[in-house]
């Protein structure tokens, strides 16, 4: 099985977005006999200003989950789809993360539990995600044919309970679609995904936006990698867009845990969330 991370500088045409995923599937190195792992980054489809532009453009048939579902089955790739906007019960939306199979089916989804309401001296100065979004409830691991995968969102990545709480539900691979700030992720992204892969003893796949996005003031850090059970970074992309690869070495990851079982060692429990196991 081959793990794929397509880092993105995402805009807000919504064309012009989905035509690069297009293009950059068709240039995927992957062998026709082996399964494929997708992960994309976070708001790949529309990103840039303020969250409600996303809303506006997915349309009241939610486009933007039926043309991911469409790409997962034209490649016949396992896709975690980065996130789309889902209508919650108090009028604002969810930031949710689908998984698709091969054949385009939805094998599970996970909606962002922590929301991004902070100060950021750069050009946006001020993020508030609750003013559009509201947070999810249920910590999510889907069970598929090439390993469990545990969902998470940007943000999350800064909260070690919920990486906790998936290890605890089986998790192999924890899957991380994200945009963080250039600010925010010079000073702390590689060592939080270092982190997050050591205590879980998991394989940690973070799909980032990078650079300075079109018309738009934000400016993202990218340094899109897929990081090993023993905190190693496996592959990495500093810059650019494009394509991070790497196999999983899952016997390793087994041995990792049966030499240093920290799982049964624990002696704290994790944060009391609804899980959802799909």
């Amino acid at each position: 099985m081959q793990i794929n991370v397509l880092q993105c500088q995402s805009g807000r045409d919504f064309d012009e977005n989905l035509a690069f995923l297009h293009e950059q599937m068709e240039t995927l190195d992957r062998a026709d006999d082996e399964e494929q792992l997708i992960v994309l980054p976070e708001c790949v489809l529309l990103f840039g200003g303020h969250e409600s532009l996303q809303i506006k453009a997915m349309g009241e048939d939610n486009q933007f989950v039926s043309v991911l579902s469409k790409l997962a089955a034209q490649h016949q790739v396992y896709l975690v789809a980065g996130t789309v906007p889902e209508l919650a019960t108090d009028g604002r939306y969810y930031s949710r993360s689908y998984v698709f199979g091969p054949q385009g089916q939805i094998m599970g989804q996970y909606d962002k539990l922590h929301l991004f309401d902070v100060d950021v001296a750069d050009g946006t100065k001020q993020y508030r995600e609750s003013e559009t979004f509201c947070p999810g409830e249920q910590v999510s691991v889907v069970d598929t044919p090439i390993g469990k995968i545990g969902l998470a969102i940007c943000y999350d990545l800064r909260f070690p309970e919920l990486f906790q709480a998936m290890r605890e539900q089986g998790a192999d691979i924890i899957a991380l679609p994200a945009a963080f700030t250039k600010v925010t992720g010079k000073a702390h992204w590689q060592t939080l995904l270092q982190a997050r892969a050591v205590e879980t003893q998991t394989y940690v796949v973070a799909a980032a936006q990078w650079g300075q996005h079109p018309s738009s003031r934000r400016e993202t850090w990218g340094h899109s990698m897929i990081v090993n059970p023993w905190g190693e970074i496996v592959a990495e992309k500093l810059s650019d867009t494009g394509w991070v690869q790497a196999r999983p070495d899952f016997a390793k990851m087994n041995s990792i845990r049966n030499e240093m079982p920290v799982l049964k060692h624990k002696r704290f429990q994790s944060a009391t969330l609804k899980s959802i196991e799909n």
